[in-house]
């Protein structure tokens, strides 16, 4: 029972090199995603819906029926991981449950299923949340998952720059306001009223649905487009960063583990899955991975006969 949990583990996360049945799971959970999310947009369309309303219902059932199991069998493998990782098959467990693919792959079933358990209630608006489906492609990337990294780890300069974005956007939306309302009053009769060209024109994008009339006013939207461009790149520039520091520290770790492993001139088995695994959330090939352990190997014999 438990090398079939940890077969079964094997098969749901992201495909080893050389695993072909993984591989296959990881290919067929995609092109289903894929197949859902397109189904769900194209439901939306009221001509598609009233002509192909049969099969939308049967891809719909047969994707919620998958889910549900790929869920279940998560939840029931994840514990194989326990052991590797040092915790309790029930923390395991629970550590996927609140995890963001945890909640992401609940999420993905739960607005076809709570419609049969509260039937009674009306939760059409719930079936737009199917979209949540989508998310599902992070079982396969690291990018979600390094994106908030990222973030987090720059979160003192991320928040000093949206305080600079609401900052600007008050100065503007009162300036906008002020010489503008009397002309506008339905555009700028209020502050508030007055945020929704100001944001639009801090973040750069431009409607132009509504646009100063006065001199001072473009003047003012002038000045305002100007702090937007650099707002954003300010933004920009932190997430860039923070990806930069996020892929050298996980290379570093990389080096960091095959070092330890090589400090006996031996790479047992357990290293090596541990350094595989690194090489896989770093998305680097098997031949980069050689290289790196070439280079960090020649570096070792150097250290060695420099010692020696």
């Amino acid at each position: 029972m438990r090398a079939l949990r940890y077969r079964v583990y094997q098969l749901l996360e992201k495909a080893e090199e050389g695993d072909r049945a993984s591989r296959l799971v990881d290919v067929g959970l995609f092109i289903l995603v894929s197949v859902n999310v397109l189904a769900v947009s194209l439901e939306t369309v009221d001509s598609l819906h009233r002509a192909y309303k049969d099969i939308f219902w049967w891809i719909e059932i047969v994707s919620v029926t998958l889910f549900t199991l790929e869920y279940g069998l998560r939840l029931w493998s994840v514990a194989a991981s326990a052991n590797e990782r040092g915790i309790s098959s029930l923390k395991a467990r629970l550590s996927y449950v609140f995890s963001p693919t945890g909640i992401i792959d609940l999420v993905a079933i739960l607005p076809s299923l709570l419609p049969l358990l509260f039937g009674s209630i009306d939760l059409r608006w719930l079936r737009i949340l199917r979209l949540a489906r989508l998310f599902k492609f992070s079982h396969y990337t690291t990018a979600l998952e390094d994106l908030i990294s990222s973030v987090r780890r720059e979160r003192q300069s991320f928040i000093a720059t949206i305080y600079l974005l609401f900052l600007a956007l008050m100065i503007s939306s009162t300036l906008i306001y002020v010489f503008e309302h009397e002309l506008q009053p339905e555009n700028f009769g209020s502050i508030p009223e007055s945020m929704w060209w100001s944001f639009v024109t801090l973040t750069t994008v431009g409607y132009g649905d509504v646009v100063p009339m006065t001199a001072v006013g473009r003047a003012i939207a002038g000045l305002t487009a100007l702090m937007g461009v650099c707002v954003v790149a300010l933004l920009t520039g932190i997430v860039a960063t923070g990806f930069s520091k996020q892929m050298a520290m996980k290379q570093s770790e990389l080096e960091d583990e095959i070092e330890q492993a090589m400090a006996d001139g031996h790479i047992s088995t357990d290293e090596q899955a541990r350094i595989d695994r690194l090489t896989r959330h770093l998305h680097l090939s098997t031949e980069e991975e050689q290289l790196l352990l070439a280079r960090l190997k020649a570096k070792y014999a150097a250290q060695s006969d420099k010692l020696s």
